[in-house]
């Protein structure tokens, strides 16, 4: 099952390609697109069923059926060993139902809640379609946009094995960090692409980056992406990539917003659903703790105080500040992320929250999407969300991949009635509890205990500080470098 994958399909058919292989009802034929992408008329008006937000184009072509296990896709061996030596046997419902088809060279629509396993829904297509083929200089063949760093990066990080597997290279192109490193990394050939639509449009602009040879682009949590204001970026960049390429598009949720971008850049897609709500997630427990104001400062420190990590979310930058200041006085150890730091310090706080380092994550809605921590059970909304997609995507970061967490939000007299209105439009029943600090009710939903009361200090690791003796230039230096270390090596999988 060595095959080489390619773009060049003849005639740009969409049911599958000749060798489709395993997966089942590979015979049927889609409509062909014979043009740019489709805006209006033909395919891009078709006949609609009404599927959560928006109608949701039907299918016109049947999907191929479902797979229960990896070994049954049409994948390069490569991917299939790498993915057993990861431990990944057995496919999430998401993946399972899209990849047959994008394997194939369809178009796919998927909609699945925060964790379900999107990443590798279109990462494992992305690559092994990709398989085979090298990227001239500064163009590369796939392409996945994602709305910030963050994401960004936990997107490469899922895919580096993988894609280091078929010796494909990946260049993450975010902002705040080197542009000349990531035009680097671009001339040196990266086959895939994982940007933000702004730097990727920077790039684009100072000639480091052509998006021409783009066969398949991804775009993930396309709805970020829509209420962030990048819908003019997105577009601008899906018109440069090839016309007649697949495009995979994958989001927690999907509203008008993102009716624009299924209408005018995707062709018969194919429409895949995990949960009708995209929140309704039975390993999730949803808490909401009515709490008093002059209360309320009390009880979230000693929600922090537990045993294990936890994510904490408000508004602002300066609450995030000053509730990480009271928490460290307090003797928590907690740290804060949000859009006013910079990005080797938003890098270093995840690092140091993921390994233990830190406790409590306190953070703004940045940290909402595109975070990844194992055996985080418990996510606290301090501020209520005034979206339900943020309640959504914030308490994602819990009861990821099957594990099970509590998302609890504290809620103020004066809150309680949008809070009862956020939960409807999320379609979640949540529990609702009167809460103090000290009660045997907060301990028993959150875990929470007294803090110990002696201020602690985060420090920087010591691979991050300066060795003992060095000289004061010397100390220097490394103080810059630390200043302007990359997120990860931007390239991988192959030489720069």
């Amino acid at each position: 099952m060595n095959r080489t994958y390619t773009n060049d399909r003849p005639a740009r058919s969409r049911g599958g390609r000749a060798d489709a292989g395993k997966g089942g009802g590979h015979g049927s034929q889609a409509p062909r697109r014979t043009g740019g992408p489709v805006r209006s008329g033909g395919y891009g008006r078709r006949p609609a069923a009404v599927q959560g937000e928006f109608a949701l184009p039907r299918t016109i072509t049947p999907a191929l059926r479902a797979v229960e296990v990896f070994a049954d896709l049409d994948m390069p061996e490569q991917l299939l060993a790498e993915l057993g030596r990861q431990g990944v046997t057995v496919p999430f419902p998401i993946q399972g139902a899209t990849l047959p088809n994008s394997l194939a060279g369809r178009d796919v629509l998927g909609r699945g809640r925060t964790g379900s396993g999107k990443t590798l829904a279109f990462g494992l297509a992305l690559l092994a379609r990709t398989a085979g083929q090298r990227a001239e200089p500064r163009q590369p063949l796939g392409l996945i946009l994602v709305p910030t760093r963050e994401l960004a990066q936990q997107v490469t990080d899922a895919l580096t094995p993988y894609a280091r597997s078929v010796r494909l290279r990946l260049a993450t192109v975010v902002g705040g960090m080197s542009i000349g490193r990531q035009a680097s990394a671009l001339r040196g050939g990266a086959e895939i692409v994982v940007a933000t639509p702004g730097r990727l449009k920077d790039l684009i602009d100072r000639g480091d980056c052509r998006l021409n040879q783009v066969g398949i682009t991804v775009l993930d949590e396309a709805d970020q992406m829509a209420d962030m204001g990048f819908m003019p970026q997105v577009t601008a960049l899906l018109d440069q990539v090839r016309p007649e390429g697949q495009r995979m598009l994958f989001s927690a949720t999907l509203d008008r917003n993102v009716d624009l971008l299924v209408r005018r850049y995707l062709a018969d897609p194919v429409v895949h659903s995990v949960d009708p709500s995209a929140g309704a997630v039975t390993t999730m427990e949803h808490h909401v703790l009515h709490v008093h104001g002059a209360d309320k400062h009390a009880a979230t420190t000693e929600i922090a105080a537990r045993d294990g990590r936890v994510i904490m979310f408000l508004d602002t930058k300066h609450a995030v500040d000053r509730l990480t200041q009271d928490l460290l006085n307090s003797g928590v150890r907690a740290a804060a992320l949000h859009g006013g730091k910079s990005q080797p310090q938003r890098t270093r706080t995840l690092a140091q929250f993921k390994t233990g380092h830190v406790t409590v994550l306190v953070a703004t809605n940045v940290a909402a999407r595109g975070i990844h921590v194992d055996n985080l059970d418990l996510v606290v909304n301090v501020d209520p969300p005034t979206d339900h997609k943020d309640y959504l995507h914030r308490g994602g970061r819990t009861a990821r991949a099957g594990e099970s967490g509590s998302v609890v939000t504290l809620v103020t007299p004066n809150q309680r009635r949008g809070m009862v209105r956020l939960m409807s439009d999320a379609g979640i029943r949540p529990q609702t509890t009167q809460v103090r600090s000290g009660d045997e009710a907060l301990n028993r939903i959150t875990g929470a205990q007294a803090p110990s009361g002696i201020p602690v200090v985060i420090t920087a690791p010591v691979t991050d500080r300066p060795k003992r003796g060095a000289t004061s230039r010397g100390r220097r230096r490394r103080a810059s470098a630390i200043r302007r270390e990359p997120v990860r090596q931007s390239v991988v999988g192959g030489a720069a």
